[in-house]
């Protein structure tokens, strides 16, 4: 365990000081950063859902058609890349 000056009056864990004074900034940033995410995911899969010439629900579901789960999957994995590309920087 660490036991100088600047752990002194800091929560440990696993002997590690944990700053409280940061950790919300930093909470209300992911939570924006969260939101931000789901509302691309939601409007992306809505363009999606538009632009094809089909009902894409009735093809998942009904029709268990797993070549445009996959097509679909990948879109979202695309997008959450850029995403988390913006948020690092």
């Amino acid at each position: 365990m660490l036991h100088d000056s600047t752990t002194m009056g800091l929560p440990l864990v696993q002997g590690f000081a944990i700053p409280l004074e940061g950790l919300l900034p930093l909470l209300v940033t992911t939570v924006v950063f969260v939101v931000l995410g789901l509302l691309v995911f939601c409007v992306t899969f809505l363009i999606i859902n538009k632009a094809l010439p089909f009902s894409v629900r009735k093809e998942l579901e009904e029709d268990q058609n797993i070549a445009l789960a996959i097509v679909i999957g990948s879109v979202i994995l695309g997008t959450a890349l850029i995403i988390a590309a913006a948020i690092h920087g």
